[in-house]
């Protein structure tokens, strides 16, 4: 494992149809000495829904301006939308390796989302392992990244 995952800090939470995916994931990151802090929104609120607990963690990366963090609900599509509401944080859903790496490589998304219902627990810890060994690559996905973060800021600008 690099060093530089050894000093990453991974913020992660989710709904209450992934809770069990969530605890696998916290116990598979910490096995690698990688620090993590779960929100756990529904603690603080019993009947949060996904949009709430997206939003919730969307901020905290926001403000904190954290490089990782990992929401996971039923499909991991309703939390990709909402975390992707909050200006300057970047999300997206993976089912596959292929995509997670590519998510961090090619895109510099600080928010992995997952399905529970979709990804069984041995594929959802290859897909953070393959996010989190990722690194973004600029090259010709730089200028890309660039225009999507200035078409965003013109976005919120209205």
């Amino acid at each position: 494992m690099s060093t530089k995952q050894n000093n990453m800090k991974i913020v992660i939470d989710a709904d209450d149809a992934a809770f069990g995916l969530k605890k696998v994931i916290v116990d598979h990151l910490e096995s690698k000495g990688i620090e993590v802090e779960d929100l756990d929104y529904n603690g603080t609120k019993a009947d949060a829904t996904y949009p709430e607990v997206g939003y919730n963690l969307a901020l905290k990366v926001q403000a904190d301006k954290l490089d990782r963090a990992i929401l996971i609900c039923g499909t991991g599509l309703g939390m990709a939308m909402i975390a992707n509401k909050v200006e300057g944080v970047y999300a997206g859903v993976c089912h596959d390796v292929f995509s997670a790496e590519r998510l961090r490589a090619s895109n510099n998304a600080q928010v992995l989302t997952m399905g529970s219902r979709v990804v069984g627990e041995e594929l959802a810890k290859t897909i953070v392992d393959a996010w989190l060994k990722a690194e973004f690559q600029g090259g010709r996905s730089g200028p890309k990244v660039d225009t999507m973060h200035n078409l965003e800021r013109e976005s919120f600008k209205k």
